[in-house]
């Protein structure tokens, strides 16, 4: 008898239709065999399953049983396959009718007792289902809220295998999971931190406030304990809050890392800080069977890398390419699978090995060549990428004991999210979100210059030496400052304080 049960596999951050055909024949010595590309894990559902089936109460009776995962030609891996297995193979033995299957997408690991454990991956599999026009989705309970935020499609939870079965044969009473997507929203801006906090340092916030406002990667370069980390880690509380899309982006990223924890959907940006022992692999993302890395989980957020210059210079040099096209595509022999990396980088470094060059407290103690070194460590075409260079130096005494707190998150929170607003209608339509993302005749249009601005520019290229990438940088951050400004047009000021943003560029740096 052959009996059928859909699921779903993974690739990259969607999901693919899966049909588990499974064959019960009586001709032949009893055998089990699974075919269609299935990984270790997806083999080893085979051991799980028969004692799950047992301990339930269920007995198969012998036979020759031929499990198929369509299509055969693209590699299924994972223990999300043992609840449609299981349920497949009660149908194909005439336990189940095969036509109470029909319809339903199933998804879940079972343990040997029966119980249903939960998987990675549920959000891509939920939006499969609904766009297949799934009768309904069966999952494990811990899995259901998040499989719940996609509209369209019937979500039921269950604890147990007999739960599934109740299910599809209609003999439980259940209703499809809600989501509490309301009180999620209303949560969303409810950060522990702010920026009124950080003392002094104004010329820092205002750089955050440009690159927020611009989608710009920025860079603090000061002293040990001048409030580098204690900045970087407050700009989540400034950003403009995720709309539904975008939270749905971010969430499909954490369900394939499976680092969900039980929440239904990421409503607040993300802030990754690896360590700098972190290797390329795990930045990027990658391994025999590939997932997400840092870089994809700080998508729609912050990647945060701290002590820039100790990460191996071959683990910074792969980040070039997603910063510039916003995502990361891995390739092995037998797939290539993309991952979004739209993402703000926040760097972090010393002047110089000992951290105190140019500080009027500390004496530095490097040589010319130990600072070579030091800043070699990061490669021009890197430095290009990060369109703000901010010094960051100590606080003074005077700013620590002073009673005011200068910007707070709230107040640049509100200054970004207009600029932001003004970028939406200059770009609708034109596949731009950002400043940042302005290049070719976009970036012509949007950052046209006069004579005299020219004149301005061409005289700073030429003393600092700029690149055509660090020249067209300058010119996205010159928009963003008008943009913050309420100006129309870009103004020789404005450009002054972009080019001021370029401090690794000068030769005196």
């Amino acid at each position: 008898m052959l009996a059928k049960a859909s699921c779903a596999a993974l690739m990259g951050i969607d999901a693919f239709k899966v049909e588990l055909e499974v064959d019960f024949s009586r001709c032949g010595m009893p055998a089990f065999t699974m075919v269609g590309l299935a990984e270790g894990a997806v083999r080893e559902s085979k051991e799980r399953v028969m004692a799950a089936l047992r301990n339930c109460g269920f007995r198969l009776p012998p036979s020759r049983i031929t499990v198929n995962l369509a299509p055969a030609n693209l590699r299924k891996e994972g223990s999300a396959y043992d609840l449609p297995l299981a349920l497949g193979l009660l149908a194909g033995a005439g336990v189940l009718d095969a036509e109470s299957l029909n319809g339903w997408f199933l998804a879940g690991e079972l343990s040997l007792t029966g119980e249903l454990k939960g998987v990675s991956g549920v959000l891509p599999l939920a939006v499969r289902a609904r766009d297949d026009g799934a009768r309904g989705l069966i999952v494990p309970a811990v899995n259901a809220a998040e499989a719940s935020v996609v509209d369209g499609v019937s979500v039921y939870a269950a604890q147990t295998l007999a739960d599934a079965v109740r299910l599809v044969t209609g003999d439980a009473d259940a209703a499809p999971v809600t989501n509490g997507l309301d009180e999620l929203w209303a949560d969303r801006e409810n950060f522990p931190m702010d920026f009124a906090e950080v003392k002094g340092q104004e010329h820092a916030k205002r750089a955050i406030e440009i690159a927020a406002a611009g989608g710009h990667n920025l860079i603090f370069i000061g002293p040990p304990g001048s409030g580098k980390t204690m900045l970087a880690s407050r700009i989540p509380t400034v950003l403009p809050p995720l709309g539904f899309d975008e939270a749905l982006e971010v969430t499909k990223v954490y369900s394939v890392a499976g680092l969900l924890d039980g929440r239904a959907l990421c409503v607040s940006r993300p802030f990754r800080s690896p360590h700098h022992t972190i290797s390329d692999a795990g930045l990027i993302g990658g391994g025999a069977h590939p997932r997400p890395g840092e870089v994809s989980l700080a998508h729609r957020g912050v990647l945060f890398l701290d002590e820039l210059p100790e990460f191996k210079k071959h683990v910074l040099e792969v980040l070039r390419q997603p910063l510039e096209d916003g995502r990361v595509t891995i390739s092995r022999a037998a797939v290539s699978l993309t991952y979004p990396a739209d993402l703000m980088l926040v760097a972090a470094m010393n002047p110089c090995p000992c951290g105190y060059l140019g500080d009027s407290a500390h004496a530095c103690t490097c040589s010319p060549h130990q600072i070579a070194n030091y800043r070699s460590r990061l490669s021009g075409p890197l430095l290009d990428r990060i369109d703000l260079h901010v010094e960051v130096p100590a606080v003074k005494y005077e700013d620590l004991k002073a009673s005011g707190c200068g910007a707070d998150s709230a107040g640049m929170r509100a200054r970004i999210q207009a600029a932001r607003e003004v970028q939406a209608r200059r770009y609708a339509g034109q596949g731009v979100l950002t400043n940042a993302d302005l290049g070719g005749r976009l970036l012509e249009r949007h950052c046209a210059l006069s004579e005299m601005e020219h004149a301005f520019l061409e005289k700073a290229v030429h003393r600092l030496g700029l690149s055509a990438r660090a020249y067209t940088r300058v010119l996205r951050i010159a928009r963003t400052i008008a943009d913050l400004d309420g100006a129309q047009r870009i103004e020789c000021g404005h450009l002054a304080e972009a080019i001021n943003y370029r401090s690794l560029d000068r030769p005196s740096a």
